[in-house]
């Protein structure tokens, strides 16, 4: 607000300064006779303080002479001032600011966007940070402009119900979306405009119930999240099964222990696909180990022993080290690029 207001008095500055050339223009035309350009020349020289072209001939000119001279020096004292204040409220760094923030908003490729930084936003923008995973925010509270300032995350102060706002966070070069509001509604609306921007993001959204849970996989979002229903099932398990909750939710965190969780697609491009666990020798090559199998056709291998085939579009769950990690995904790095 105080921003635009020192904007609008620097219109008033600019305005001002029009004036007084209109007057020196028309008063040096009709007193001195001069053409109009010539007129203006000296109405200009005048009014911005560098020099007199001639003295003027007669009494009525010099004063006007005079008038226009003081108002000059007052518009540009004016006008000086509001620089001054423009620097001291930040104006002009923010502006900067906001260009270097465009700049890398647009140089993002295969990034995460996070539509609501409340609470549930704020926790999976904490997780990207750790994973170091390119992500923006997309907000237009205060408070979560602020927020993403003092964490100093890239943000686009816009609605996440816009589609030009949501256009703005690079959508089409995305690889996944959180919607992460509050409101149902507006989840709803963002899965689907999302999806319609890009058909192969993946959208993870948050529902308050299994009502809007139902109507946002209609919308095209990929993975539900319930967070009051999430609760209750690990404050239960807490209770019921409490070593192995605690010994999930500390491998699944970014903040946990050195063992971490990763899944890789088996592709084409690697070369490994119809060949056994015990064939590959994931254990002995890598040092990860492989939890489970999710099958092409959406199934999962929970227990896979070592003659189990992997297959081209399955979906590798392995546990390790982020070195071990590391390795098996340049196992099953496509060939090409393991060359270079």
């Amino acid at each position: 607000m105080d921003h635009a207001f020192s904007f609008r008095r620097f219109g008033y500055a600019l305005a001002a300064m029009f004036v007084v050339l209109s007057i020196g223009t028309i008063g040096f035309r009709h007193i001195l006779h001069e053409s109009w350009l010539q007129s203006l020349y000296r109405a200009v020289v005048s009014s911005s303080l560098t020099g007199l072209d001639t003295v003027p001939p007669s009494d009525s000119a010099r004063i006007l002479t005079m008038f226009l001279v003081l108002a000059g020096i007052s518009i540009f004292a004016y006008i000086g001032s509001l620089v001054v204040e423009a620097i001291a409220r930040g104006v002009i760094g923010g502006m900067w600011g906001e260009r270097r923030r465009r700049r890398a908003i647009e140089a993002l490729r295969d990034h995460y966007v996070i539509c609501g930084f409340g609470r549930v936003g704020r926790r999976v923008a904490e997780e990207f940070l750790h994973e170091r995973a390119p992500f923006v925010v997309l907000d237009y509270s205060l408070e979560a402009k602020e927020a993403a300032e003092e964490a100093g995350v890239l943000f686009i102060e816009g609605n996440g119900t816009d589609d030009d706002d949501l256009r703005s966070t690079g959508l089409e070069r995305a690889r996944g979306l959180v919607a992460a509001s509050d409101d149902d509604s507006d989840n709803l609306y963002i899965a689907l405009s999302a999806k319609a921007a890009n058909p192969h993001l993946l959208v993870v959204a948050r529902a308050s119930n299994e009502d809007a849970a139902k109507k946002l996989r209609l919308a095209g979002a990929d993975r539900i999240v319930q967070p009051y229903q999430a609760a209750g099932r690990s404050m239960a398990n807490l209770l019921l099964r409490p070593q192995v909750t605690a010994f999930v939710d500390v491998v699944t965190s970014a903040a946990g222990t050195d063992l971490r969780f990763e899944e890789i697609e088996v592709t084409t491009e690697c070369g490994q696909g119809g060949r056994s666990i015990r064939e590959l020798d994931i254990r002995k090559e890598t040092g990860a180990l492989i939890v489970a199998l999710r099958k092409r056709d959406g199934t999962f291998d929970t227990t896979p022993t070592p003659e189990a085939v992997v297959d081209v579009g399955d979906v590798l769950i392995a546990a390790g080290t982020e070195d071990e990690l590391r390795a098996l995904e340049s196992l099953f790095a496509p060939r090409q690029t393991v060359a270079r």
